[in-house]
């Protein structure tokens, strides 16, 4: 991967001037990067990790695994999708192994995703079955550890 790439996706708040001094370039010739790297759909969108725990707001997030069928032409893809295109659904991957997607979704409350699940997700043609797990707590996000480390506790050794 390119240097550019992996110091904006460890910190997208650096500032062209600051990864200019980092790569040893020019402020004009990095602000040109990332200007091609966003026209060229390789830089899609800017992201802040928010520690939620630390927020008035309760958010509800849930990981399902969803069994498909292949569609004939499209295989995985159109329904793929479908399924991300709805707004409680913040992430969407095609996997390999007992189950074809791994959606992530989020919402204001347990009902509300119970809801989505049970009325929208699981009726879509296609759609074999699904299995939710709901998220209780976040110890790292994107790489970045949530600040719930406690000191490490050893155990006393002894002859």
């Amino acid at each position: 991967m390119d240097t550019l790439l992996k110091l904006l996706r460890d910190d997208a708040s650096l500032k062209p001037a600051q990864l200019a001094a980092m790569l040893n370039l020019s402020e004009a010739e990095v602000a040109a990067k990332i200007k091609a790297l966003e026209a060229g759909g390789i830089i899609l969108g800017y992201r802040t990790v928010l520690n939620e725990e630390k927020l008035a707001d309760d958010v509800v997030r849930a990981v399902i695994e969803v069994k498909i069928t292949p569609e004939r032409g499209g295989g995985f893809d159109r329904l793929a999708e479908r399924i991300a295109k709805y707004d409680e659904v913040k992430t969407c991957y095609l996997m390999s192994g007992g189950y074809d997607l791994l959606v992530v979704l989020e919402g204001d409350n347990l009902r509300s995703l119970a809801t989505f699940v049970a009325e929208k997700l699981s009726t879509i043609q296609g759609v074999i079955s699904t299995s939710t797990h709901f998220m209780l707590k976040t110890y790292k996000e994107q790489g970045v550890l949530m600040g719930h480390a406690q000191a490490e506790e050893r155990l006393a050794v002894s002859p």
